[in-house]
């Protein structure tokens, strides 16, 4: 079979934002299985459905392949077209393109379809190269296992690489996967976004809400549980309550929208897409009330200037 690959604009017409299902079988981090379960991400998921949510993210390694498998099972109980994208991780010890081709098959027999919309390298882990990779992903386009083709963690150059290389086969880069939040902005800082921009090449947002934090259900008092609460701890969650107050005001000012809705619509206002994670069916429900409404320029501006305030001072 051989097929031309999906652009950005055939990918994510149409989707302001998607899910995140890291969460999904991860013990370590998240706790599934203590405090979700099954049942809960079943909800989850068909809250986020029916809120009009299409996009779902994964990867072979959450939950070391559960996360592909629960999608997968929800996949086949719904009617509504769903776009799925998961992602190809380069372990040192894959040296070749076959590696690529074959861990992607492993991902679509979890995820039960036989294609996936978007396929992305998780990160640029040596030794093989990207050029490497990317001509390994114009060959899982050709032979019909993935509409289009994404990076992860890429920095403005590795995308660049990445980007040329496909262009050579005649494959367009759909997308960057990073981090980006409110208290992480480093693609705006470093260019990325901007080059996501000038190729057309769509910027999905990872963590968009800090892990959680900027959901505004944690308090210097009650830090997040865990291994997220060694990272943010009583001193971060101290410091950035001047942008969590004003976070707070903003959504009152939009009928009483909650901090995640104001802290997603400012993801959505950069033009990135985020995709927050979801374990439940009230999270699913907050998330989905971010769409459909926009903050101000004037709330945007705002907002920057705090977070750069808090930023600088970190």
């Amino acid at each position: 079979m051989n097929e031309e690959s999906a652009t950005a604009s055939d990918i994510f017409e149409g989707i302001e934002m998607g899910v995140g299902t890291w969460a999904w079988g991860d013990r370590l981090t998240w706790g599934y299985g203590r405090g979700y379960s099954l049942a809960d991400l079943r909800e989850a998921f068909e809250a986020s459905i029916a809120a009009g949510l299409r996009f779902f993210d994964t990867a072979e390694v959450y939950g070391q392949g559960q996360s592909e498998q629960i999608l997968g099972q929800f996949l086949k109980t719904t009617e509504v077209p769903v776009k799925v994208a998961t992602k190809f991780m380069p372990f040192p010890w894959r040296l070749g393109r076959r590696t690529l081709i074959n861990a992607l098959k492993g991902s679509l027999k979890r995820l039960g379809v036989s294609q996936v919309d978007l396929y992305q390298i998780h990160m640029p882990l040596p030794p093989v190269n990207i050029e490497t990779w990317m001509d390994a992903m114009a060959e899982a386009v050709q032979a019909g296992l993935t509409r289009a083709v994404g990076v992860s963690n890429y920095d403005a150059d590795q995308m660049r690489r990445a980007y040329e290389r496909l262009q050579r086969a005649g494959i367009h880069l759909a997308s960057n996967q990073v981090e980006y939040s409110l208290l992480n902005r480093t693609v705006e800082k470093n260019g990325l976004l901007a080059l996501c921009n000038e190729l057309g090449v769509k910027l999905i947002a990872y963590s968009p809400l800090l892990m959680g934090v900027l959901s505004g259900k944690y308090s210097p008092e009650s830090p997040p549980p865990g291994i997220r609460g060694g990272r943010y701890g009583r001193r971060f969650l101290e410091r950035i309550q001047p942008l969590m107050k004003l976070i707070k005001q903003i959504g009152s000012e939009h009928g009483g929208k909650t901090p995640a809705q104001v802290a997603l619509n400012w993801v959505i206002c950069k033009g990135a897409l985020p995709i927050p994670g979801v374990k439940t069916i009230s999270q699913a429900e907050q998330n989905a009330g971010a769409l459909h409404w926009r903050l101000t320029e004037e709330e945007v501006n705002h907002l920057d200037e705090m977070s750069d305030r808090l930023l600088e001072e970190g």
